[in-house]
């Protein structure tokens, strides 16, 4: 291992920007300019292009919430096992949302975080594999997994959403209280990186079982989409290698990344 655990969340930089583009951008630049360790965190009072999954954007009100992107570099992780990352930070984020919304909190299989059944947060984890760049879940065989940036967007203090937006709830909404959003993106940070070394320690089993135990939808009947086929399906869980394990009328079926989509 080339880095230290980390044990201190003031032994690794956490740094403020008042306006960014993208913190995943941001953090990636860093990492090729070579100014990242292990465990440095770009958090963004403004992201003018926060990005989601499969490409779309992220949309948050400047000032009010969560935009993080944390830097790690995942050596003792199998490059073909890169949903154990992806399951960590979201097992880590989710934990760390439960301490304020009691245990409402779920994992919304890949990688958002739902409050009951709206969306408080999503996570995007971007790869540098033998010098190449992709999202998370895309497979590669071969290489070294150089790096990963975890980008994680939490609703906080905002209450007002964009029309288009189907389903968002924010921190506030929820309790009823003002947070500070860098003091609540420090703890999340520090929540990661101490699962993260409890992942290098320990293995996957702990962070696999969390992250099924707090899976959205588990056990019951969900309505999913993959190409033309809209179905009804009963949610039973995730595989190790992270694809989605559904049931309908005793028929199983999994599904990758990218094949299927909510509809709530």
């Amino acid at each position: 291992m080339q880095h230290k655990p980390f044990t201190n969340p003031f032994a690794r930089s956490f740094i403020e920007l008042s306006s960014t583009d993208s913190t995943n951008d941001y953090a990636l630049a860093a990492i090729r300019q070579e100014k990242a360790i292990h465990g440095s965190a770009w958090f963004a009072w403004e992201q003018k292009a926060g990005k989601g999954q499969m490409g779309r954007k992220w949309q948050s009100e400047k000032g009010f919430n969560i935009a993080l992107s944390v830097v790690l570099q995942p050596e003792s992780i199998p490059v073909t096992a890169q949903f154990q990352l992806s399951a960590c930070v979201a097992v880590a984020t989710q934990q760390f949302l439960n301490q304020y919304t009691g245990d409402d909190t779920r994992i919304k299989w890949p990688n958002d975080l739902y409050w009951k059944d709206r969306k408080l947060g999503g996570i995007l984890i971007e790869s540098i594999i033998g010098g190449r760049q992709q999202e998370i879940e895309n497979k590669t065989k071969e290489n070294s997994w150089k790096w990963a940036v975890a980008g994680i967007g939490i609703n906080i203090n905002q209450v007002v959403f964009p029309t288009d937006l189907p389903n968002p709830v924010s921190l506030k909404q929820i309790t009823g209280q003002t947070y500070s959003a860098i003091d609540l993106a420090k703890e999340l940070h520090n929540n990661i990186m101490v699962l993260y070394e409890r992942l290098e320690a320990e293995g996957f089993g702990f962070i696999f079982s969390q992250y099924n135990s707090s899976l959205y939808k588990l056990g019951e009947i969900a309505r999913l989409k993959k190409d033309s086929r809209v179905f009804q399906t009963t949610i039973r869980g995730v595989s190790s290698d992270g694809q989605l394990k559904t049931e309908s009328n005793g028929v199983e079926e999994m599904f990758a990344f990218g094949q299927i989509s909510w509809l709530l």
